[in-house]
């Protein structure tokens, strides 16, 4: 395995487009190793560079149309999807989901460092998880976006407006006067707002559920992945959005999980694809990258 220091190095020897070169170079020798169908979906975060709008690195529309490049002359039935994301659009994702499925009969989800969030539940629509000790999955609350008086867009989990909103109702009934600090604040709400919020937090749990038992359980009776997928949406358990879950404790939990280092082979060509990609975000204006094994490719330049 080269490392990230290595690979930076043998770049610059490059006048030009070096990273491209070299990231595509350790692609190719990770597909010649599986013999899968490979594809890279990564995004620049945390991001180096200042300003970058959080939707150009989340999972989004502009992501389709980088898989139907990606998509392109791959001839397998098998694939392997390298991902690397702090998450994003649960619609979104319900589409790439598809949109994968109906393409390939076996999809491995190889996790070299994070698939938070919207990826954890991508990675939940595979067969496998492959996770390296470094690597984390994430919870799968869902994060509502409110625009409040102050003009200024703030996200908060479902789960937490749900349970101010509860709070407020036991508050106000016990001392009406705390209605005076309650009202306020429960105005900034539009209307339909805590059931889009309920209703968000049944479609994660649902989703994910579904994708376990059709694919990874898929020759299971047990309906495991309702289980699996409740723990996952659990905010109560997690306590944050970002809590990192390691291959161990999404073992224990269930989830079908291949430790990396138990194929250093195929460890050492995944983490060089990983470095080469994290590279080309260092070196370039790069903050996603969408790519197979033939090069072809979907990229975000800011």
């Amino acid at each position: 395995m080269a490392n990230r220091n290595e690979i930076l190095n043998r770049i610059t020897e490059f006048k030009n487009a070096g990273q491209d070169i070299i990231r595509r170079e350790y692609i190719k020798k990770l597909y010649d190793y599986t013999g899968n169908d490979t594809i890279v979906y990564a995004a620049s975060f945390p991001c180096r560079i200042p300003n970058v709008s959080g939707n150009l690195l989340s999972i989004g529309q502009n992501d389709i149309q980088g898989f139907m490049t990606c998509f392109n002359g791959l001839k397998g039935n098998n694939l392997d999807l390298i991902i690397h994301s702090p998450g994003g659009s649960l619609e979104t994702t319900e589409q790439l989901v598809l949109y994968l499925r109906a393409k390939y009969n076996h999809i491995r989800a190889i996790i070299p460092q994070n698939a938070m969030s919207a990826a954890t539940m991508l990675a939940c629509a595979c067969d496998e998880i492959i996770m390296g000790k470094q690597s984390a999955i994430g919870p799968i609350d869902p994060q509502m976006t409110l625009i409040k008086q102050d003009g200024i867009a703030h996200t908060l989990p479902a789960h937490s407006i749900l349970a101010d909103f509860q709070r407020a109702k036991e508050e106000m009934t016990q001392d009406k006067n705390s209605a005076n600090v309650w009202i306020p604040k429960l105005m900034e709400l539009p209307n339909g707002f805590l059931d889009l919020c309920q209703k968000t937090i049944e479609l994660s749990k649902s989703k994910v559920a579904e994708w376990l038992n059709s694919y990874m359980f898929k020759n299971s009776n047990d309906n495991k992945g309702i289980s699996i997928a409740n723990w996952l949406g659990d905010f109560n358990e997690h306590k944050t959005h970002g809590r990192p879950i390691n291959y161990q404790l999404a073992r224990e939990k269930g989830l079908k999980i291949t430790l990396l280092e138990d194929d250093q082979e195929l460890q050492d060509r995944v983490l060089s694809v990983f470095h080469a990609t994290l590279v080309t975000f260092d070196v370039t204006g790069c903050v996603k990258i969408i790519e197979n094994h033939l090069g072809k490719g979907f990229y975000i330049v800011f």
